[in-house]
């Protein structure tokens, strides 16, 4: 068991797995700050985009 944990330890890809996990946690938080700031401009063009759906 502990031979696993050492080996575990020592991989460089669990590293390289913990920093891309990081970068997505950050990237998902402005994208939410993003759209909380442009929460109006997005309703409008989400509801520009359906009425031309709609018109169809």
């Amino acid at each position: 068991m502990r031979r696993i944990i050492r080996l575990l330890m020592r991989e460089e890809r669990a590293q390289g797995t913990t920093e891309y996990a990081i970068l997505v946690g950050v990237l998902v938080v402005i994208a939410i700050i993003a759209i909380i700031a442009f929460r109006g401009k997005i309703t409008e063009l989400w509801d520009a985009i359906s009425s031309g759906i709609n018109s169809l």
